[in-house]
């Protein structure tokens, strides 16, 4: 019997869709391992409440599609928030809690401190991990309606299908006073580090600097794009003389054509994008951050 007493009531927040059916098995052994160490706790699956009162930490099981979802529908909730991996790409919770078992996770949301995280803005919704435009955009569309595999390899594979007849769009992008204008293959706005399951789109990326990170990437040819290809997905790209990076905190993307793009890996289409960062306005209960 759990008793409502205890100092922690944690509200478990996921969709049954969410990693092909991982969230819920995940969302049951956390629950177990709740009620064994007899603290309070209310499952949520599908239908979420109107606001967590009552409640003092809330926990998402899913990956960054959910947390996608979860921010949208709460930008200015003020309870510490946990992230248990059960999506398929599960980045965002890679670069918070590394690689772990859940009941290590759970024992450490029960004790951590909250650190705060940074929220993106795209016109009027919000992003936790990162946009992608252009490529990213129409990899992104092929997956759509698809089931998903575990990790990178949806990912990977609707990459492989589009990278050999992709064409570059022209874009517009005005940042830090500056503006930039031609043919791109990738246009990414990140705020953390890796996308797709496992692509280091952002290696340096940090979600608690206040800053976005702009990865932009010239036009290749479609064997360049094979070659280096493993070298993004490893991180080890931005040495190269057609990638671009800076830091910024707000920026403006147009195209002579509907921009295509994902927003934590939800596909979506407009004809402008107005990007910004919200510093320090998520609290996650993770260790500092290294």
């Amino acid at each position: 019997m759990l008793n409502p007493d205890k100092e922690h009531r944690v509200a478990l927040v996921t969709h049954s869709s969410a990693g092909v059916g991982r969230a819920l098995r995940v969302t049951d052994q956390v629950s177990a391992l709740l009620t064994g160490k007899d603290i309070f706790h209310e499952i949520f699956k599908d239908e979420w409440p109107a606001h967590f009162g009552g409640f003092t930490m809330v926990w998402i099981v899913g990956g960054d599609g959910t947390m996608h979802q979860f921010v949208n529908r709460y930008p200015d909730i003020q309870l510490p928030i946990g992230l248990l991996k059960g999506g398929t790409g599960n980045d965002f919770h890679w670069l918070l809690y590394g690689e772990t078992t859940i009941a290590l996770q759970v024992e450490l949301m029960l004790q951590a401190a909250p650190i705060t995280i940074d929220l993106g803005t795209c016109n009027d919704r919000y992003f936790i991990n990162g946009i992608g435009i252009g490529f990213e955009g129409a990899v992104a569309r092929d997956l759509t309606g698809k089931r998903k595999r575990p990790g990178k390899t949806s990912f990977l594979m609707a990459v492989l299908r589009k990278i050999l007849d992709y064409r570059c769009a022209e874009f517009d992008i005005r940042y830090n006073g500056r503006r930039e204008t031609g043919r791109f293959l990738l246009v990414d706005l990140s705020n953390g580090s890796r996308a797709g399951g496992g692509f280091h789109v952002a290696p340096v990326a940090r979600p608690d600097d206040g800053y976005l990170d702009l990865i932009t990437a010239g036009p290749l040819s479609p064997l360049q794009r094979l070659r280096y290809l493993p070298v993004i997905e490893r991180g080890k790209h931005l040495h190269l003389p057609f990638v671009r990076h800076e830091r910024l905190q707000s920026i403006s993307i147009e195209s002579t054509s509907i921009l295509q793009y994902h927003c934590d890996g939800e596909y979506a289409e407009a004809s402008r994008l107005e990007i910004g960062i919200l510093p320090g306005r998520l609290r996650f209960l993770c260790d500092p951050l290294s």
